[in-house]
């Protein structure tokens, strides 16, 4: 097979109505190299980078509401810091680069993603929308 190990795709196939950050950035524990009392945190595979997580909720309202949540795991040196929070917002808008997904079944035998990206940034000014707006215009 071709395609092996994590599935390159981009924020707008996984986000295409965009998403929000609704939990802080937190380290990944490695559950086999932790212990009693000593945490350690994970690193990627692949770069040997450590991995951070936050969570956030999916913009798409057709998504159902046990789902709108997810985590998203980032390959970084350095702690991540989300975007600052936007003025009337209840909740922050977040873009991800570098993004890939690694699809595995879940413990209730349902097929899941896990998410990972190489940078979080605020949601560029310009929307793919207005451009095509502007466009026809």
């Amino acid at each position: 097979m071709a395609i092996q190990g994590p599935i390159p795709v981009s924020f707008d196939q996984v986000f295409p109505a965009g998403c929000y950050a609704v939990g802080e950035v937190e380290p990944v524990r490695d559950f086999d190299a932790s212990s009693s009392g000593r945490e350690v945190q994970a690193r990627d595979k692949l770069s040997g980078e450590l991995v951070w997580q936050i969570a956030v909720m999916d913009a798409d309202p057709t998504v159902k509401a046990s789902q709108k949540t997810v985590a998203v795991k980032v390959i970084s040196q350095v702690q991540p810091i989300p975007p600052a929070a936007m003025s009337g917002l209840p909740f922050t808008p977040v873009e991800f680069d570098g993004m890939t997904v690694t699809p595995y079944v879940n413990q209730q035998g349902r097929l899941a993603y896990s998410i990972k990206a190489r940078e979080m940034r605020a949601p560029r000014t310009t929307s793919k929308h207005a451009t095509t707006k502007e466009a026809a215009a």
